[in-house]
């Protein structure tokens, strides 16, 4: 029997173990033999490991020096298997990204600033560049965690997360396949999409071609929904050169869902939520079901289409009479747990795109993991 030693973080609306640079090293061979059995992944409840038996819980990230002077740290996300024994490499985690801010200052791998501390993160999955901004005052953390977010019941430390030039971090382009919108045969419906890679690849899918609102429950979703999301997010992997065919397609990448236009509908918790609260309906999958809220990566995709002309964001967003500028604008996102805020800015300096998000987070434990 061997001990790891983890440190484990609620990011956002996902929870994931994070280790240090002293915890867990080497080639991702060795990372993921480490991870399987730490987590217990062979079983779909991963009973023996920690792993939290949700694609949102079932998650880590390793931690490592950074050579260069653009980031403070290097973070290699790590999606592990439920029920089988494997880790998805191909995506990273926005919600992820909010905790490993926090760690950064817990563990001391970056020093506190006297108001706002910013952690430079680089993305090892996608090579994204990713900054958080955490309150500092007094160069330290408050002493109460007093910032909520939709989808969670506690509240955490703030943490602003910033995905900066976000244009094709995966593939080298915006639009991989090379037009703003594309149409995939499904079933007795044409389903139009945008394929965008932006913070990562996405299947960004109109609603109303699917013959649905986008802002469906929970049950309807798996119902209804999610055969035909699964099978458009493979075809759309070959599509846009991240697969060479629909049977070696992962399950992390693109992210795939529907986006519609605003309407009163009720969250997961039972909350109502009013269409002039929010400008677009969102329900995005998570591996092999419905995503709670939204992955942070998801939103970013979404939000950065929303400045693509002919793009199914920017169409409904026109329809609606909101034009973006590159002075920047906020987008707001009805998800599943509540309404989310995506923030868009272009740089002065070369005209790139970054889209901001306030996010939570919060040390659940530290711990010596046997194996």
């Amino acid at each position: 029997m061997t001990t790891l030693k983890g440190h484990w973080y609620r990011g956002g609306t996902s929870k994931c173990w994070i280790f240090g640079p002293e915890d867990l090293s080497g080639s991702r061979e060795h990372v993921t033999d480490v991870l399987v059995k730490a987590f217990g992944a062979s079983d779909a409840r991963q009973l023996s490991g920690v792993g939290g038996g949700t694609s949102t819980t079932s998650k880590a990230a390793v931690i490592s020096p950074f050579e260069g002077e653009e980031a403070d740290i290097n973070f290699l996300f790590a999606q592990v298997g439920i029920g089988k024994e494997a880790v998805e490499y191909t995506s990273n985690c926005g919600n992820c990204s909010a905790a490993v801010g926090l760690f950064a200052l817990d563990q001391g791998l970056v020093e506190p600033a006297d108001d706002v501390t910013r952690v430079r993160i680089y993305n090892e999955n996608t090579g994204a560049f990713i900054s958080t901004y955490i309150p500092t005052p007094a160069g330290r953390l408050p002493e109460q965690e007093s910032v909520a977010i939709p989808g969670v019941e506690d509240p955490g430390y703030g943490v602003d997360v910033t995905f900066e030039r976000v244009d094709g971090v995966s593939t080298g382009a915006l639009l991989p396949t090379g037009r703003p919108l594309d149409s995939f045969e499904q079933g007795r419906f044409e389903a139009h999409a945008t394929c965008i890679d932006a913070g990562a690849p996405a299947c960004l899918i109109s609603a109303e071609s699917l013959g649905v609102t986008g802002a469906e429950n929970l049950e309807t979703i798996r119902n209804n929904l999610l055969d035909s999301l699964l099978t458009i997010r493979s075809l759309a992997s070959v599509r846009t050169g991240l697969s060479d065919s629909v049977e070696t397609a992962s399950p992390a990448v693109p992210k795939v869902g529907v986006v519609g236009g605003a309407q009163d509908y009720t969250t997961l918790t039972g909350t109502k939520v009013s269409a002039d609260e929010y400008d677009i309906s969102v329900r995005m999958l998570s591996m092999f079901d419905a995503h709670p809220a939204i992955g942070i990566t998801s939103a970013v995709a979404i939000a950065r289409s929303a400045l693509v002309e002919g793009s199914v964001v920017n169409s409904l967003l026109r329809v609606k009479g909101l034009e973006p500028s590159s002075d920047g604008f906020t987008l707001r996102m009805g998800t599943l747990s509540g309404v989310i805020e995506t923030t868009l800015r272009t740089s002065p300096d070369d005209g790139s795109v970054s889209v901001s998000l306030l996010r939570s987070a919060h040390h659940i434990a530290d711990a010596e993991i046997f194996i």
